[in-house]
Formats: C-alpha cells, structure tokens, sequence
C-alpha cells in the first residue's frame, strides 16, 4: 500500500503488524504522540539490533513528526539454528599436556575420550548464521505493515481536527462581521453623545461643526480596526487554505495562529465598546482553542 498524499495527519497514532514465516515471527507495534520534531525510539531484541538503521530509514518515509515508540518481538521457530562445534587444536592442547603429565612424574596415562571430552570448550554450542537478507525482509514488511496502519490512524484523526478547526474559524468570521459592523456605529454613537454633551454645556450658544467634527474623526482614527479585521480575515482564509493543503503544515498553521492572536489583541486593545471587547476577547479564546488543536497536527 502507498502513502496517501495531501492529506492532513495529527501526530497521534497507533499501529500493528504481524509477520510470519515457517521459521520465525515478528510482531510489531508503535505508538505516536505530539512532538516538536521527529522522535523515534525502538525497543527490540539484539540479534535485530544490527537492523536499526534501515528500520529507522523506512519510518521516515512515513513519519515527519511526533514522538514514537516502537515494539519489536522477535520469535525463532527453529529447533535445529544450534550446532555443536568441536575444537579439535583446544583438544589436542589438553591431551599434549597430560601426555607430558604422565612421562614426567612416571604415572599410567589413563586418558579416554569420554574424559577429554569434558575439558572446557573442546566441545561448545554454536548458534548457526542467520540468513540476514532474508531475516530483514520480514522485519521490513512488519515496519513497514505497522508504519501505514499508523499513518492511516493519524489521517482519520487528522480529518476530525480539520473539520473541527474549519467549525471555529467559521465561528470566527461571524465575530469579525460583527466588529466590522459595529464598528461604524460606534462612531455615530460617540458623535451624538458628544453633540449632545456640548448642547447641554454651551445652552443656546451655537455649535461649530468643524470643531466636532474634528473631535469625532479623532475618536473614529483611534478606535478604527479596519485593518486588523481585513488581515484576520486574510489569515483566517490562509488557514483554510493551508489545511487543505496537508503534509506537514502543524509548524505553519501555528505561526498563522499567532498572527490572528496578534490582530485579536490589537482589535481589544483599541475597543471602546463593551459589545466589540466582548466579541474581541470570544475570538481570543476561539483562537486559542485552534492553536491547542493544531499542536496536534504534524
């Protein structure tokens, strides 16, 4: 099976694979977490150890980031992988010696083959050679079997979040409308509340328009978040973009993120109106919850 493309992953996963010939079977298992990088750790038996390297090159065709753990166990079915293995120069050594033993302190020379025999290691165990090409393709093919259940695991996962990121920033266009909105209203509000403060303080003295309306632009230039709500907007749509786009992208989404978080702290900062910090501190919170989910994202 091939890699599916393009399409989102979260960085939790799970998979399985279980491989069996007529000699041996190998199981294998991983498990995947968030991580800011790459992080792979294998727990194994050591007569795979000499394959490491290469099981390390087949998860990197399939993992970009997070921390995993993978399991390997390892079972020999053979019955006959060990030979006895006699050392005819360590034999010959012994039986010189207790030749000489004999000739020189005039004793009978009593040495059968049976006692010779238990001298150490003039017999000994001997584990046969692994077929190493072939002990490798089996453990390949369980990597690679539990590498794509894993990567299929973090796709279903990746798709969820990608719907529940795309509800919030939905959530989150509603609340830049109603800033953009609002907006405008303010000002009028601000320009009737000041005409009508300066009514009651200058009586029937006339009013100079050009004077409030000086004060009024002033006001509408201080509180005026026309710009922080085009570029939320621009990156609100850059993310939906972006999370469309899949492969590898947990990195640029956040850095996205962080640019909304900005806008939204600018956009309360200039409030002045109890609706527009309400609707500017919702979308903090709103961004806030993108960002916890996208760290989920590789």
């Amino acid at each position: 099976m091939k890699e599916r493309v393009n399409m989102l992953k979260s960085m939790t996963g799970f998979g399985r694979c279980e491989e069996l010939s007529e000699e041996r079977k190998i199981i294998v298992e991983m498990k995947a977490v968030n991580h800011r990088y790459c992080d792979i750790s294998i727990k194994m038996p050591k007569k795979l150890s000499f394959f490491e390297a290469g099981i390390r090159n087949v998860l990197k065709q399939f993992i970009g980031r997070g921390k995993v753990d993978v399991f390997i166990t390892y079972e020999d079915f053979t019955e006959n992988n060990v030979c006895v293995k006699y050392n005819e120069d360590i034999a010959r050594e012994y039986f010189t010696y207790l030749t000489k033993m004999s000739e020189t302190f005039g004793i009978d020379n009593d040495i059968k083959v049976s006692n010779l025999s238990r001298f150490p290691d003039v017999f000994s165990l001997e584990e046969q050679t692994i077929d190493e090409q072939e002990l490798w393709k089996l453990v390949e093919k369980a990597v690679k079997g539990a590498a794509e259940q894993l990567v299929e695991t973090r796709i279903a996962e990746g798709e969820n979040l990608k719907k529940d990121i795309n509800l919030k920033l939905d959530g989150m266009i509603e609340y830049v409308s109603f800033i953009e909105e609002r907006s405008p209203q303010v000002v009028s509000e601000y320009r009737q509340k000041l005409t009508a403060k300066v009514g009651e303080l200058l009586g029937d003295t006339k009013l100079d328009e050009s004077v409030l309306a000086t004060e009024v632009t002033i006001f509408a230039d201080k509180i005026c978040v026309d710009e922080e709500t085009v570029r939320l907007r621009s990156h609100i749509q850059n993310m939906k973009l972006t999370l469309e786009a899949g492969e590898e992208i947990g990195r640029k989404l956040d850095f996205i993120a962080q640019e909304m978080n900005r806008e939204a702290n600018t956009i309360l900062s200039k409030a002045s109106d109890i609706n527009i910090s309400n609707k500017a501190i919702d979308l903090k919170t709103e961004i806030e919850k993108v960002r916890e989910q996208i760290q989920n994202i590789e």
